[in-house]
């Protein structure tokens, strides 16, 4: 069963936003089956190689963000999680971080609005986003220890980067969960809203992202991730060769030239 429906939205200051929902509400969006990897390898791959692409809002169908793992075929050791060790090791790898990557390595800007409980790989898909919003009936948790399994997802790099070492460390070694208001308290989620204007504050987050120069904010992206593992010096380096590039585009003339003449800036890309 496919997982992801997309739908793409012009913005009517140019660019385009996408929205990416998790589209398995009778299993809680639970994943991964065996197909999910390619799926979202190819689906941001294609956002990656189009321009006109400045934002994407990933969402979950139904009540649920994603409950992560499918606990049926766990306990079955069935789908991923049949074979050998060996066997189980490559599926993880060819198919759970496929999926991490691909969701990681999204050139744009990813919009998180998380409608319900985004617990395991749900929660960390969730983690993976730049701007996280949260409905008010959110929850977040990585019970992995209490189903005798580790985080075979990235979580354990991605998590105390986003909300600190020791914080990480309780939400796992505890197995507890937290409600929005503690995400939002603790880094974790950018701000919480009632759960009927959750689409609406997504989006328009995503039209105000779209609205920028595409390779400027391509840039800008690419930068602030860089940052997270780079030296100071280094990311002078990086952010000086960066620079450069922007410097030449039109869209930086067009830029200056709005400020100046106190209007919006019509961006192109170019």
């Amino acid at each position: 069963m496919a997982l992801i429906i997309q739908e793409r939205l012009t913005q009517p200051g140019g660019g385009s936003v996408v929205v990416l929902t998790l589209d398995r509400a009778e299993r809680l969006n639970a994943l991964p089956d065996l197909t999910d990897g390619d799926e979202v390898a190819a689906v941001c791959e294609a956002i990656n190689g189009d321009l006109d692409i400045r934002c994407v809002v990933l969402t979950g169908a139904g009540r649920a963000f994603s409950a992560g793992g499918d606990l049926n075929a766990m306990k079955a050791r069935g789908e991923m999680f049949a074979g050998s060790g060996a066997a189980i090791r490559e599926q993880y790898r060819r198919v759970v971080h496929r999926i991490v990557r691909a969701f990681y390595g999204l050139e744009v800007p990813l919009i998180a609005a998380v409608n319900g409980p985004a617990f395991g790989l749900g929660c960390d898909i969730a983690g993976l986003a730049d701007i996280r919003i949260a409905s008010d009936r959110a929850s977040f948790g990585v019970p992995f220890l209490k189903l005798g399994i580790i985080p075979g997802d990235g979580g354990s790099w991605l998590l105390p980067r986003n909300i600190g070492y020791v914080r990480a460390a309780e939400m796992l070694f505890t197995a507890r969960a937290i409600d929005a208001e503690t995400a939002e308290a603790w880094g974790l989620v950018n701000r919480v809203v009632p759960h009927e204007a959750l689409m609406d504050e997504a989006m328009a987050t995503a039209a105000q992202v779209a609205a920028m120069p595409p390779r400027a904010l391509r840039m800008a992206k690419g930068l602030l991730r860089q940052g997270r593992d780079m030296t100071f010096d280094q990311t002078l380096e990086y952010s000086a060769a960066m620079q450069a590039l922007a410097h030449l585009t039109d869209d930086h003339i067009e830029g200056v030239t709005a400020v100046l003449e106190k209007r919006t800036g019509v961006f192109t890309g170019d």
